[in-house]
């Protein structure tokens, strides 16, 4: 492609890497599970074996039996478990400064050999396409290259890192155990520290299919040979490639800067706040899940209560989800969007931005609050208890149980906890009505009579039955769907919420149903506040359903080893255990895209870090919050009074120059005086533009996608307003088929293309964009973008900064585009002396 650095791989070439790679690693994934099959007939062949056994009589030989049994059993269930998803990494390394080798087959030197890089051949053919361009800022520090980074190498050994080392039958290690000391390359390597490692593959896998491959270039000057052919690379690592073999001394000292910024991150110490800014393009997203990688691998002891990864979108996880692998252990990283903190729910619908701004304020916390007591009170009651007791009908009345309720809410226990108290209460009050106290003055009697009294009273399935009725337990699902009842969600907002924003709220609540469906992402925060209010129900108040058996001997039903290794590995389940809450003992927290966070949202994330040491990812300047004062103060609270650590990754190396011009001019009207990150590539390619009429808007679109889809032969995005989502897509439903084509040699129907590759378009709202990029971009209307709420102008920003290689822009009429199809959000300024001699008609 005309101005990219010489070696880029991009288009056709890329795909056609990318889909050999995968290939390549398909292969050795297969040849992984034929010996794990191997090994498991080993195993269960062994169990057999010793089963046999039980036929000799002797002591020794039932007590050989036994652990042979134990222990092949053990094996054969370790295989078993981690038989899927085997597969997660690869590390392409030098030869190292000796020869010698571990217990596991692979080389132990850490530091290659001095010899191990060879000085490049000159290039007789130097391109000039390497160059900056002169809208490039000038000034920065240069930092210099390392020497031994450039030249040439060969590799000299690979290693795939796994769940559980496996050997083939000649010893020779098919996949390193992530745990021993060979793997620890794949976790502790940096750009500035890469010691062995050339080339660092994260490899996706799903059962026994590898979905794709990703690569990081920790030598991008080094060009290295792997069977005498040159290595190739996935991804980013390719354009870091790129970057670091160009001819011009300005492009190495730019990526050794890269290098630097990232491996401050990456090592900073973790005890305490690491924040990471960075405009877009900076790669700050890869940085802190690398981040959480080395920080386990260095301290696992430390970190083994989980690391938790929060992302704004379902989207934003899945790219989550391919760059960081599971490391060997379930529960070790849970990666979840903001729509899935709690256990059991999936939101991934939006408010519109009214009700989001609602839903998201802090106010919310005080409103739930008096929900959550409220409904209690507003629930219809029965109104008079009556027992008996010293052979008397005993009876208290409404008026007596009112003040019992006062009593009870007089606490600050979360409601459904307040139960016992509530329960004990009621007690006292039918043990005075009955006349209790003047039977016995002994004082010491009295207590014996009035225990003795609860004990029959609280057990009878009369009280029991009243209690349930007068106290139910209520869940934050029910406390959300009453409040759709306006006039009820009125009271309980009375002098927080505007009556205008009561009718919002109310309005969009509706949508919710009892089991769950229709809760959208912002919902969630208000389920999770709500969960610590209500609380879990008593486990006390159930044991007269549990089994009379347990009750009488206290003992719980005999679990195998096995059973109790598989239940240690498997995640908890609402299912299983209604009352359990989400996880909230996390060690380390990595907040993703941490400016969009609202106040609710920052509460729950804060609640599940209460112990953890933090890495907080963001910038203000894609902000799609319209009060960043109200969230900073949430977002403090919850990180409470540790020390912080602020990082600034400076240079974009997503965006050309000439894309980059164009996001610029929309950052100085979203948040004035902000720097933006610094693009170190040129392609000589202009961003187009188009201009379409209202009516022409569906055709508009479909034609500038066609075009790119031809044009760039990887993915392409659409960003439209939210709005506009679900419409775009029908327009284009051909276009987002899941199939791919049928293949046919003759030629297309007039008028109709046929369907693109699967996945290879995507049509996204304006608030789904944030941390994704894409080859090519279509960005539909930047004013209906930017109208959309007081943080629009950010939110276009993100938008116009998601292309790699090429952005479209269509300008409808709202636009006001001018005769070359530029809406007035992006033309650039009229500078002064220009604007002072214009004519003034």
């Amino acid at each position: 492609m005309d101005g990219f650095p010489a070696g880029l791989q991009k288009g056709a070439a890329a795909v056609d890497v990318r889909e050999r790679e995968i290939r390549h690693e398909q292969r050795h994934l297969d040849a992984v599970y034929r010996r794990l099959t191997e090994k498991i007939h080993e195993a269960e062949y062994l169990v057999a074996d010793a089963a046999r056994r039980v036929q000799v009589g002797t002591p020794g030989a039932l007590a050989e039996r036994d652990a042979q049994v134990f222990q092949a059993g053990l094996h054969l269930n370790r295989l078993n478990s981690e038989f899927e998803d085997f597969l997660f990494g690869r590390i392409d390394l030098l030869r190292g400064k000796d020869g010698k080798r571990g217990p596991d087959g692979a080389y132990t030197s850490v530091e290659p050999a001095e010899d191990a890089v060879r000085p490049a051949e000159p290039d007789p053919d130097p391109d000039p396409a390497t160059d900056l361009d002169d809208g490039d800022r000038a000034g920065d520090e240069e930092a210099a290259p390392d020497p031994a980074a450039v030249g040439e190498a060969d590799i000299a050994e690979t290693l795939h890192i796994g769940r559980l080392g496996v050997l083939d039958a000649d010893y020779v290690p098919l996949v390193i155990d992530w745990r021993a000391p060979a793997a620890a390359p794949f976790y502790r390597a940096t750009p500035v520290s890469p010691g062995r490692v050339v080339r660092r593959r994260v490899i996706r896998s799903k059962g026994r299919r590898v979905l794709s491959v990703e690569d990081d270039l920790l030598r991008p000057g080094l060009r290295a040979l792997l069977d005498g052919v040159e290595l190739p690379v996935v991804g980013d690592g390719a354009l870091m490639a790129a970057l670091g073999r160009a001819r011009e001394r300005r492009m190495h000292d730019i990526v050794a800067s890269i290098q630097a910024e990232q491996d401050r991150v990456i090592r900073a110490p973790a005890v305490s706040v690491t924040e990471v800014g960075g405009g877009p393009g900076t790669g700050k997203t890869a940085v802190a899940l690398h981040r959480a990688a080395y920080l386990l691998y260095q301290d696992r002891r430390r970190y083994a209560g989980g690391i938790l990864i929060v992302s704004p979108t379902p989207l934003l996880v899945s790219y989550t989800e391919g760059v960081l692998p599971a490391l060997g252990e379930e529960g070790q990283v849970a990666i979840r969007a903001l729509g899935e903190l709690i256990e059991g729910v999936n939101a991934d619908t939006y408010d519109e931005p009214a009700v989001a701004r609602i839903k998201g304020s802090g106010r919310m916390a005080k409103v739930l609050h008096r929900a959550a007591r409220g409904l209690l009170e507003a629930t219809p009651a029965p109104d008079r208890l009556r027992v008996v007791a010293f052979n008397a009908r005993v009876e208290l009345d409404a008026d007596e149980l009112r003040e019992v309720r006062r009593q009870t809410l007089a606490g600050t226990a979360p409601v459904n906890l307040m139960r016992p108290r509530a329960r004990r209460l009621l007690l006292e009050a039918l043990w005075r009505r009955s006349g209790g106290p003047a039977r016995y003055p002994d004082p010491e009697l009295a207590e014996e009579a009035r225990e003795a009294f609860y004990e029959d009273i609280g057990t009878e399935d009369a009280f029991r039955d009243f209690l349930d009725a007068w106290w139910p337990e209520t869940t934050p699902l029910q406390v959300l769907t009453a409040m759709a009842d306006e006039r009820r969600l009125g009271r309980w907002a009375r002098r927080t919420l505007r009556n205008s924003e009561v009718r919002l709220l109310a309005r969009s609540l509706r949508r919710v149903t009892a089991d769950g469906a229709g809760l959208s992402a912002h919902d969630v925060a208000l389920l999770d506040e709500l969960r610590v209010l209500l609380g879990a129900p008593a486990r006390q108040e159930r044991a007269r359903d549990a089994d009379p058996l347990d009750q009488l001997t206290g003992l719980e039903e005999l679990t195998t080893y096995a059973e109790r290794l598989a239940a240690r590995r498997e995640p908890p389940s609402r299912e299983a255990d209604p009352g359990a809450g989400p996880r909230t003992d996390y060690a380390h927290v990595i907040v993703d895209e941490a400016q969009d966070l609202t106040p609710m949202q920052w509460r729950m994330v804060g609640r599940r870090g209460r112990r953890a040491t933090w890495t907080v990812v963001g910038d203000p300047a894609q902000s799609s919050w319209p009060a960043p004062e109200e969230a900073a103060a949430e977002r403090d609270a919850a990180l409470g009074d540790r020390q912080r650590r602020r990082f600034e990754l400076t240079v974009n190396y997503r965006n050309s120059a000439e894309i980059a011009r164009v996001a610029d001019r929309v950052l100085e009207l979203a948040l004035p005086g902000a720097r933006p990150p610094r693009a170190v590539r040129a392609t000589g390619v202009e961003p187009s533009f188009r201009a379409a009429a209202a009516a022409d808007r569906a055709a508009a679109v479909r034609a500038e996608v066609e075009r790119l889809l031809a044009e760039v032969p990887g993915t392409v995005g659409v960003v439209v307003a939210m709005r506009r989502r679900e419409e775009t897509r029908r327009w284009l439903a051909d276009l987002l088929d899941d199939e791919p084509a049928a293949r046919s040699d003759g030629p297309v129907p007039a008028g109709r293309r046929p369907a693109a590759p699967p996945g290879r378009l995507v049509v996204l709202g304006s608030l789904e964009a944030k941390g994704l990029e894409y080859d090519g971009t279509v960005v539909v209307s930047p004013a209906e973008i930017a109208a959309e709420s007081p943080a629009g102008p950010r939110v276009l920003y993100v938008a116009l900064t998601r292309a790699t290689q090429r952005l479209t822009v269509l300008a409808l009429p709202e636009d006001q585009p001018d005769e070359t199809g530029v809406p007035a959000l992006l033309r650039a300024p009229v500078p002064a002396a220009d604007a002072a001699s214009a004519d003034p008609s």
